[in-house]
């Protein structure tokens, strides 16, 4: 069996749209094998998110407890207070390219899923391999469990308990299982709970930033404040090494990794292209610029040994500077706050992409991960994720063991930016050559394109740059373990492939054919049917409706 033998069964765009079962009720998002272009059906569901909603996922998603000790760990990999800001700009650089790219597929394929729908669009050859890649990756990985686990610790410190593996982790089971829950049961309170945390945390920002400018003027009357001047010679320090400065970069572009997170809700946005233009780059830029000035307050408060010497607690070293202890304590409810409203915009979008890849149907079970019931949300992908957390949460020690899990979850997603950076730039040579239809509202521009995908692929390659100094993210795992490890996940998808692609097709005297339908539930799903290996084009679809007539009694 060949790659050709996996097809989209081609139907008439113009067809009356039915019911799911039916077959006529397909969409204009067809291949016969060659390349295709970009005009798909938008889904018919209720749209319920808006530019506000839009913006909060965003700062929600990146916005969490990392703005409030990562300027420490930049900081120690730059080596200088100049060093450390200058990552800043050129991580932003970075991200505002990615940016771009996910606006401009989004605005050409405005449907819930990101990176599901864009990697199954632009690699089809061989038909449903990356896809199948990736959703091993979304599958696995406890996306949810860290900002979980950090908001149950700041708990503790804020009500001056002591912190301990397992009382920390009651509280983050706590946590993810009310995000889990609000989200499955009615996604408008979700958002609500949501946009109200993240107007908390501009508030929370706007007031260490202003604190900051007092700082920078000597205005601060605390005892325990002092003129820290490490503006003076911002500079001064040591050159990062190779390795400071690859995870320096990573750190930094890693605190804007949720500037694509209202592309996961695309269906389910009002006018996805309007959204996209507005909301996007207002909550980059606003972030952005918020993390310059929250940075350059923590040197205009802390000084530079402390900062040095800080690892996840750099804003309560900012408060005891500025306010004194009692201060201190008081931000630990912030950090709280901020990570908990992450949790809640993550696990909003990890499930709808387990969801879109049931509607894809290349994940096993896919009617029932694709399913909009009972609540008529996505109840199930937001389920299948909630385990995952869970068993996290509850398995793994702290430790290397928990910075592995980690470095796991993030390290994957620059393989996944190189393919959709490598992929558009295709595109737009295919397009320049006459020979792909693609249509986008919005343009990143193929320089743009082109620069994303360079740097992806140089975070890629950059962890296998041994660490100096004692800068491993380990403390006796191999520092390369999490990146190498990455590629067996994929492989995974890979095996799984061949299985379900290649050898029980062989094997069982059948091919698989693709067509998109309309649900029940009003998004569009694509339908794998098993057909006889030599059917003709007339005897698949006799086929595909014998099989939608079975799968109607079975409803029934």
């Amino acid at each position: 069996m060949g790659f050709s033998d996996i097809y989209k069964s081609v139907t008439s765009p113009h067809t009356e749209k039915q019911s799911e079962t039916t077959a006529d009720n397909v969409s204009n998002y067809e291949s016969s094998g060659s390349e295709i272009d970009a005009e798909v059906q938008l889904d018919k569901n209720v749209k319920q998110i808006g530019v506000l909603s839009a913006t909060f996922l965003i700062i929600n998603r990146c916005i969490g407890a990392g703005i409030f000790a990562t300027g420490a760990s930049i900081y120690n990999f730059s080596g200088s207070v100049g060093g450390s800001l200058m990552f800043w700009v050129a991580g932003t650089i970075i991200a505002f390219s990615g940016l771009l790219v996910y606006m401009e597929l989004g605005s050409a394929l405005p449907r819930n899923g990101s990176e599901v729908v864009y990697l199954q669009h632009i690699y089809k050859k061989p038909n449903l391999l990356v896809i199948s890649c990736y959703a091993v990756y979304a599958l696995t990985m406890p996306w949810t469990a860290g900002n979980s686990i950090v908001t149950g610790e700041y708990i503790l410190t804020a009500a001056g308990k002591e912190v301990t593996q397992w009382n920390s982790r009651g509280i983050a089971l706590a946590v993810v299982t009310f995000a889990f829950l609000v989200n499955a049961i009615n996604a408008k309170v979700g958002l609500y709970i949501a946009n109200t945390l993240g107007s908390f945390k501009i508030i929370i920002i706007l007031f260490i930033i202003i604190t900051g400018w007092v700082g920078l003027g000597n205005g601060i009357k605390s005892k325990n404040f002092h003129p820290t001047h490490n503006f003076s010679n911002a500079f001064e320090g040591t050159s990062p090494t190779g390795y400071g400065a690859v995870n320096a970069l990573y750190n930094v572009i890693w605190s804007f990794v949720g500037y694509s997170n209202a592309s996961y809700a695309l269906g389910e946005i009002k006018n996805p292209h309007k959204v996209l233009k507005i909301a996007a780059p207002a909550a980059f830029w606003g972030i952005a610029i918020a993390y310059m000035l929250v940075n350059i307050a923590y040197y205009a408060v802390v000084p530079v040994d402390v900062i040095s010497a800080s690892k996840r607690i750099l804003v309560s070293d900012f408060f005891f500077y500025a306010f004194g202890t009692n201060a201190s304590k008081a931000a630990s409810v912030f950090v709280a706050l901020s990570a908990w409203g992450n949790v809640m915009s993550v696990i909003f979008s990890q499930g709808r992409i387990i969801t879109q890849l049931g509607r894809s149907g290349v994940i096993p079970f896919s009617r029932f991960f694709g399913s909009s019931k009972p609540f008529n949300t996505p109840f199930t992908g937001l389920l299948e994720h909630w385990i995952i957390g869970v068993i996290f949460i509850c398995a793994v020690p702290p430790g290397d063991s928990y910075n592995f899990i980690l470095n796991l979850v993030s390290y994957p997603l620059n393989v996944i930016n190189t393919l959709l950076g490598a992929g558009l730039t295709y595109v737009y040579i295919r397009r320049w050559q006459g020979k792909y239809e693609w249509h986008a509202p919005i343009k990143a521009t193929l320089p743009v394109t082109v620069f994303f995908f360079l740097s992806s692929l140089y975070l890629v390659v950059a962890p296998y740059i041994p660490p100096v100094d004692g800068q491993s993210v380990y403390e006796s795992l191999p520092y390369w373990l999490h990146a190498v490890v990455t590629w067996g996940i994929f492989g995974l998808g890979g095996i799984f492939w061949v299985v379900w692609t290649q050898v029980l097709p062989k094997f069982g005297g059948y091919k698989l054919v693709e067509k998109e339908v309309l649900g029940e539930d009003g998004f569009w799903r694509n339908k794998i049917y098993k057909v006889s290996k030599d059917s003709t084009e007339a005897e698949i679809e006799e086929q595909i409706e014998t099989q939608n007539a079975t799968d109607s009694e079975l409803k029934q």
